[in-house]
């Protein structure tokens, strides 16, 4: 079976159930959990589901009143963040399927960087950028969020102090004053990025400002910023200017 042929079936099935399980899918199709993982971030980058804990869920309840996909809003995101790179940063890319877009854009830049990351894929995609100097914070790998984390992680995280730092959120709430996510490490690994960064910033696509995830790991006034792919709504600014939280847009 092609991966084009397995993630139709795969969103044959979230129509179906309303939920996937990489497990689950991964005895279906008799590929790797990690083969499954990646046919789950490609289906979350062109917009057609959510992914979550241990699997992903349709994005019914996700506002369609942008005309733009997921992936180019998260190019837009990308674009802002990297004007926010200064020369010689130490910058944190941490998990998040927006940061990959960054590493992208990275690779753009005519001039070398250092970056810190504890994703996967982010590695992946720098390791051999000759501009680029990587530098990987390993530890015990969480293959549900395609990345590591845990204490090992953490302990190496401790010891970095990054110039600027991006982090991923699976709801941000303005008007709540919180940041969260849905894997309880993840946002730990996040929360002491943010406290050994001079600068953190949030990136997250204007229809994450109306989700929530399960842990919060972080209020939006311990940021330098909110980076989003358009304006939000009125009460959302206000809100957001309440908290004194920066919006940032492309």
């Amino acid at each position: 079976m092609f991966p084009e042929e397995r993630q139709q079936a795969i969103l044959d099935l979230l129509e179906r159930d309303g939920k996937v399980y990489v497990k689950t899918l991964s005895e279906k199709f008799e590929v790797t959990e990690d083969r499954i993982r990646k046919d789950l971030g490609t289906l979350e980058m062109d917009g057609k589901l959510k992914r979550t804990y241990g699997g992903a869920v349709a994005r019914q309840a996700v506002p369609q009143k942008k005309t733009s996909t997921d992936a180019e809003s998260k190019k837009k995101i990308a674009s802002a963040a990297v004007k926010l790179i200064g020369e010689s940063d130490l910058i944190f890319l941490d998990i998040s399927t927006s940061n990959i877009l960054i590493a992208e854009k990275l690779l753009e830049l005519d001039r070398e960087v250092r970056v810190a990351t504890n994703m996967i894929e982010v590695l992946t995609r720098l390791a051999h950028a000759p501009k680029v100097k990587l530098i990987f914070a390993g530890g015990v790998i969480n293959r549900n969020r395609n990345g590591f984390l845990g204490g090992a992680t953490l302990d190496f995280i401790s010891k970095l102090k990054p110039d600027i730092a991006f982090l991923g959120a699976v709801g941000v709430d303005v008007k709540e004053n919180s940041v969260s996510t849905f894997d309880v490490e993840d946002g730990i690994n996040k929360a002491k990025i943010i406290s050994m960064s001079k600068n953190s910033y949030v990136v997250a696509e204007s229809s994450k400002l109306n989700s929530d995830g399960n842990y919060n790991y972080a209020s939006l006034d311990e940021l330098s910023g909110l980076i989003t792919d358009e304006k939000p709504s009125e009460d959302i600014c206000h809100a957001a200017e309440e908290f004194g939280v920066k919006l940032i847009l492309p």
